[in-house]
């Protein structure tokens, strides 16, 4: 084990260099969870209507006097099928969207929404789990990657250092990290526009396109930029 600051990093001595691993989640299993929980919630769905019928206060009542005017066992047959669907539909939208990993001696290739970011070793100096995402760090301290990750945290880990890339436990980085607010000094040219923008764009029921690209263009002035909860934290590289 080495250490970068007071962060401890795992890195395997002697790296494999037989077949590439894949990592990714079991796309059977993820539509399974996701049908199984639109059934259930078809199950209940009576039961609540039922129930906020029994409520004098209750909105919706209109929708609820409605769905169960329809006789049993149609309505639970049909709200546990129209769940179910759902359900699929929705597990079909999270496979698409979740991370698959493929790891060599050489290279790494995340894949995510049928759009591949494919890096060799000597781009990546180390790899980190932030919440619930994955993050790649080149040599500068530039952020690479950051991917939202469902994989097995310390089963990726084991691969990633298998194969000798560099894990570390936390951002080598983070005390290195200011809050961001309106005028913060020591920012690049530009770079409080960006962040008012993006900060704005977070709070938008769409805007999470918006504000991945809105961190591209930070990260191309040298603004690495990490969230928690409605802040915005940011560091310069090389600052």
């Amino acid at each position: 084990m080495e250490e970068a600051g007071n962060v401890p990093l795992h890195k395997s001595p002697a790296p494999r260099t037989d077949q590439a691993a894949e990592l990714s989640e079991s796309a059977w299993v993820v539509v399974l969870v996701c049908v199984v929980c639109g059934a259930v919630a078809g199950v209940l769905l009576p039961f609540l209507a039922r129930l906020l019928l029994s409520l004098p206060w209750a909105p919706l009542k209109g929708p609820a006097d409605l769905l169960t005017s329809v006789p049993e066992p149609a309505l639970t047959l049909g709200t546990v099928a129209v769940g179910g669907l759902g359900g699929l539909l929705l597990g079909f939208t999270a496979v698409h969207e979740s991370l698959s990993v493929r790891v060599t001696a050489t290279h790494l290739a995340l894949t995510i929404r049928d759009r591949t970011q494919e890096f060799p070793r000597e781009r990546i100096d180390v790899l980190f789990r932030d919440g619930k995402q994955l993050v790649a760090l080149a040599p500068s301290g530039l952020e690479l990657a950051r991917e939202p990750c469902g994989l097995p945290w310390r089963r990726l880990a084991d691969t990633l250092t298998a194969y000798g890339w560099t894990w570390a436990e936390q951002d080598p980085y983070q005390a290195d990290f200011r809050r961001w607010v309106p005028g913060t000094p020591g920012l690049p040219p530009g770079a409080d526009a960006l962040l008012r923008a993006r900060a704005r764009a977070r709070t938008q029921k769409d805007g999470g396109a918006d504000a991945r690209e809105l961190r591209g263009e930070l990260l191309r002035l040298g603004v690495v930029v990490r969230d928690e909860d409605e802040r915005q934290y940011w560091r310069v590289v090389g600052g």
